[in-house]
């Protein structure tokens, strides 16, 4: 379960609660804290649940001892009194006077010791506070050791909470942020194991100077592995330095493209095709007509796309009409309906575009489709690729219902397929390759659409009945 995904509420709760755990109560705290959103997580209650209002028992506050402080009031008062037969009656007069003041039975004396106790308990927990980890919760804060971070002036980070040398790029500044000090341009992306030191991770400037580099590789035809390495290790660096601004909104919209463009690397032994030099951001046509699809790293770009839909909500401008879009989109690949739009949203072209896709998927209306899918906007297409195929078996059976006999090209028009040759193809492929003059040409080849139609229904419950979507969240 990725932090990543957890509503702000809880990351605003998680933070409180490990901010008020002292070195007595941290280990039964962290526990009772890991069960508390494990039960959540399980019910599905993360984003229900009012967490302003959730208090772990083993941070609600203990009773001041009160019993023990009088124990030890008494003990003193006995000492006093054994020690003053021994000494002068001066001496004697003024443990009396001692005694009187410390009177156990004096309950404003009591309150005034317990609350002056209670103040230096208040202290202590201050003293080992420590901030919300961003990664994972099963390690130490990665900011308890203030000595290790400095601030952006490059002096050590100091305890004056009230006055701190605040990034203006990072919500909820303080002294413990990581501030990074490596001048490296290129880093591969590797899994944090441990602490992140200040000396692994670059700052905001060299950073912004990585996203130009990046791009610049990548209309170099860079390979598609190593950018995204790249990207990833980049987003990583943002992340343990909570910079949060459009830069960060810029870095995720950037790579959620190149994850959507992507296709797949041609396998050396299709025919009609050379090595290719990358996983390249376009279509390849084989010898046969057929297109080379655009797959699209869905796993990378589902994180980008979840991760985008926070910090829109935390109200950092960015192409939010172009991603609701292909939210949309996903969504219509995984049949999920749910979701609201603003009527701001509602009124971007490449929104309606999406609303105009889902309206023709509900109502069967296979033509108005396959020209929205023609004339996507934005990288619409790249998305719809990913279920086009299914919606085409979908619109073949019920062409195959309404008729007797389909020309090839008639069905290539229609569906969208970019040559006859690809339409015969994708039908031999589903098992639907019923022709009644099998060894024609294929601009003159004519579906038999009788026994088509079952096979075409078969192939649908098998193939398309469940969609899963990798990386999504």
């Amino acid at each position: 379960m990725s932090t990543e995904s957890w509503p702000p509420k809880l990351k605003e709760w998680v933070a409180k609660c490990l901010g008020q755990m002292t070195d007595a109560n941290r280990e039964e705290a962290q526990t009772e804290l890991k069960q508390v959103i494990a039960e959540s997580y399980a019910n599905k209650t993360l984003w229900t649940t009012d967490w302003d209002g959730v208090q772990l028992k083993s941070l609600m506050p203990k009773p001041p001892p009160v019993l023990s402080t009088q124990s030890h009031l008494k003990r003193k008062l006995n000492e006093s009194h054994s020690s003053s037969n021994k000494k002068t009656k001066k001496g004697s007069v003024s443990k009396a006077a001692a005694a009187n003041a410390l009177d156990p039975d004096d309950a404003a004396a009591l309150n005034r010791r317990a609350a002056r106790f209670q103040r230096e308990h208040e202290i202590e927990r201050q003293k080992s506070s420590r901030p919300f980890n961003n990664h994972t919760s099963s390690y130490p804060s990665p900011y308890a050791n203030p000595q290790l971070y400095k601030s952006r002036s490059g002096t050590p980070a100091t305890y004056d909470a009230d006055n701190p040398d605040a990034d203006p790029n990072v919500p909820n500044w303080d002294r413990f942020t990581i501030v990074g000090t490596s001048q490296e341009i290129f880093k591969d992306y590797l899994r944090l194991t441990s602490e992140p030191k200040p000396e692994q991770i670059r700052p905001y400037h060299v950073l912004q100077e990585t996203l130009n580099q990046l791009k610049k590789r990548w209309r170099e035809k860079a390979t598609y592995n190593w950018i995204c390495s790249q990207f990833k290790s980049l987003r990583q660096d943002l992340t343990v330095q909570r910079i949060k601004n459009e830069f960060t909104v810029t870095v995720y919209e950037i790579h959620a493209r190149m994850a959507l463009e992507v296709v797949c690397a041609l396998p050396p032994d299709v025919p009609g095709t050379s090595s290719c030099p990358r996983i390249v951001p376009c279509a390849v046509t084989l010898t046969s007509g057929t297109a080379w699809r655009a797959q699209g790293d869905m796993v990378e770009y589902n994180q980008c796309q979840a991760m985008l839909r926070n910090l829109y909500e935390l109200g950092i401008p960015g192409k939010v009409e172009e991603f609701t879009a292909y939210r949309i989109l996903m969504l219509l690949h995984g049949r999920n309906r749910s979701g609201q739009l603003t009527e701001k949203q509602k009124a971007d072209p490449a929104v309606r575009h999406a609303l105009a896709v889902q309206r023709a998927i509900a109502m069967g209306n296979y033509h108005a489709l396959f020209d929205l899918y023609m004339n996507a906007p934005n990288m619409g297409a790249y998305i719809m690729d990913h279920f086009i195929d299914r919606e085409r078996i979908r619109a073949l059976m019920v062409m195959t219902k309404a008729y007797r006999t389909l020309q090839l090209t008639f069905i290539q028009n229609e569906l969208a397929f970019d040559t006859p040759a690809a339409a015969r193809e994708f039908l031999v492929e589903h098992r639907a390759g019923f022709f009644t003059n099998p060894n024609a040409p294929d601009a003159d080849a004519v579906l038999d659409c009788k026994p088509a139609g079952p096979q075409l229904a078969a192939v649908y419950e098998e193939k398309y009945r469940r969609v899963q979507i990798k990386g999504a969240v």
